[in-house]
């Protein structure tokens, strides 16, 4: 266990882009929104006279994840649902596994809550023998990514199920497991006692700045979060989005999107590693988590060139010399490849 550092829990990759670099540094899925979903999202603007209706896009995500409607809460993304977490659970040990996403830290901490930091070694996996060490007994919430944003690790859900116990919340942050080909290790189908998942149409659909992601618990602690929720929190817009997202057709386009993704990651991951450079092995989300020396001053250099990627030094865990690059094209992957190169990497 490691109590805070100095780190900017809320810097991330939106702060690294502009000014026309080539954008490696945030992870949502290049030239989306699709078509038909952006028509779909254009359509439901006919009717913001009224009030959103969440009932049919809560319906259908949990027909998507064969849930009860009582077991999902829509949530203006990911983020709103770590708020909403942290407003309401009242933790007397609260434990963050590092390195993940640093939002859910950074919310329990705005809600007053003290925050210790679990953090993993250097392949940055989760298992049963370690999650024993890593987390105190007497932790009544714990939070993890699945796979974990910035390291692309996927943990065995069997591992991550083991973590609950009576008296303990555990929130599992998957908004990266649509990347996996078949989500073997979603615990969002399963949802043993004590879980809480979280998704999001962000990264897969290119749903950024719509803001739309949901969350799946018991429906007790789902009913305390409504409570917590501002009316009409989600807008008409997302709520389409995220009803035509959750359809059977919608699946099978991003099953097919994240086994092309697994090819070329793979790819580019094996290209780096032939480069002398550590690379989390098995990466299985849309990113890349890399040691290279002198982390910062290669980001830098970088985007004198033209390139934006994303720095490691805000992610506990992790240091100066990590950066995450997310996975583009084969064609774009080549160039940052190239560019790199000419670095002398």
């Amino acid at each position: 266990m490691t109590e805070p550092g100095e780190v900017d829990l809320r810097h991330h990759g939106d702060s690294e882009v502009g000014d026309g670099l080539a954008d490696f540094a945030v992870n949502v899925r290049a030239g989306t929104p699709p078509d038909w979903l952006a028509e779909r999202i254009r359509a439901s603007v006919t009717g913001l006279a009224a009030y959103p209706d969440p009932r049919p896009a809560r319906k259908a995500v949990a027909r998507r994840h064969g849930r009860s409607a009582e077991e999902v809460l829509l949530t203006a993304g990911a983020a709103e649902a770590f708020v909403l977490l942290a407003r309401v659970l009242t933790p007397h040990r609260a434990v963050v596994v590092h390195p993940q996403f640093t939002e859910p830290e950074a919310a329990l901490r705005a809600a007053g809550h003290d925050v210790e930091r679990a953090i993993l070694g250097k392949d940055f996996t989760l298992d049963i023998v370690r999650q024993e060490v890593l987390v105190p007994d007497d932790a009544d919430l714990v939070v993890i990514g699945n796979p974990t944003n910035p390291t692309s690790v996927l943990h065995p859900a069997a591992a991550v199920a083991a973590l609950a116990r009576p008296g303990r919340t555990v929130v599992v942050d998957e908004a990266f497991m649509d990347c996996v080909p078949g989500e073997p290790e979603t615990l969002a189908t399963r949802l043993p006692p004590g879980i809480v998942v979280i998704r999001s149409l962000t990264k897969t659909w290119g749903l950024a700045g719509l803001r739309a992601g949901y969350v799946l618990a018991d429906p007790h602690l789902i009913g305390r979060l409504a409570e917590a929720q501002p009316l009409w929190a989600v807008s008409t817009p997302a709520l389409a989005a995220v009803e035509a997202c959750s359809t059977p057709e919608a699946v099978a386009e991003a099953e097919a999107w994240a086994v092309e993704l697994t090819a070329e990651r793979d790819r580019l991951a094996a290209e780096l590693s032939a480069r002398g450079l550590y690379v989390v092995p098995e990466a299985r989300a849309s990113f890349l988590c890399l040691c290279v020396p002198d982390g910062l001053g290669i980001r830098a250099l970088l985007r004198q060139r033209g390139y934006a990627v994303r720095r490691g030094d805000t992610f506990p865990g992790l240091g100066s010399d990590w950066l995450r690059i997310a996975v583009r094209d084969r064609a774009s992957n080549d160039r940052l490849l190239d560019v790199l190169g000419e670095l002398g990497i």
